[in-house]
């Protein structure tokens, strides 16, 4: 069964605490950039005392000094900070478990906000703003579909990528990702990276395009 409770953490941020487990120097490798991801998303899940799937969205939509927006857009999502609080937009046209995904997607960057340029330094074939994204797909995917409740439902009989969707209330296609990234099945195809836009006329806005390519 799935506990939660913010009632320990009330008097500290929560997003304070996920941005100290970004370490304090730069060289930061990509791969090592994953494992932080896959700990934002295990802290996170800690906090909120989560022993079961589905994740609810309210481990985010409910944190304070943030706000949700349902807009239309040419994209999945954005992120950006206002002056008073974060806001996380959402595309009202799309499907709830694309609009979940992309929430968790968007909260990375937020808890990236301030070390992205030492979480993401760029490769001879990949940008830093790729990275990003990638890690921010990766968080997503790990705190909707957690390794140790995947490993646990697969354990348990639940194995048809459908079934494992509807009890992590995610698409079929981010069950597939994370069954590969899990190691639960053979990795038959490399996933691109997700295609994304960004503003610079807003250093802080961050944009999630549609459609994702890799595990929305």
């Amino acid at each position: 069964m799935t506990h939660r409770t913010t009632t320990h953490y009330e008097n500290r941020s929560i997003l304070a605490s996920l941005r100290t487990v970004i370490p304090a120097r730069d060289h930061i490798t990509f791969a090592e950039a994953l494992r932080i991801a896959e700990l934002h998303a295990n802290r996170l899940l800690e906090l909120h005392r989560i022993s079961d799937g589905p994740t609810p969205s309210d481990l985010i939509t409910e944190l304070p000094k943030l706000q949700i927006e349902y807009v239309e857009a040419p994209v999945s999502g954005a992120s950006f900070w206002n002056g008073r609080a974060w806001i996380i937009q959402l595309n009202r046209a799309e499907s709830f478990t694309r609009q979940r995904f992309t929430l968790a997607h968007e909260y990375k960057h937020i808890i990236d906000h301030g070390a992205a340029t030492r979480l993401y330094v760029g490769s001879a074939t990949t940008s830093a703003a790729e990275q990003a994204e990638q890690a921010a797909d990766y968080f997503a995917g790990c705190l909707l579909v957690p390794r140790r409740l995947l490993k646990r439902a697969w354990g348990n009989g639940l194995q048809r990528p459908r079934d494992l969707a509807r009890h992590f209330q995610v698409s079929e296609q981010a069950i597939a990702v994370r069954l590969a990234q899990t190691g639960l099945v053979e990795r038959t195809a490399r996933c691109r990276p997700p295609r994304h836009s960004s503003s610079a006329a807003a250093p802080i806005r961050y944009y999630r395009a549609a459609p994702a390519l890799q595990g929305a």
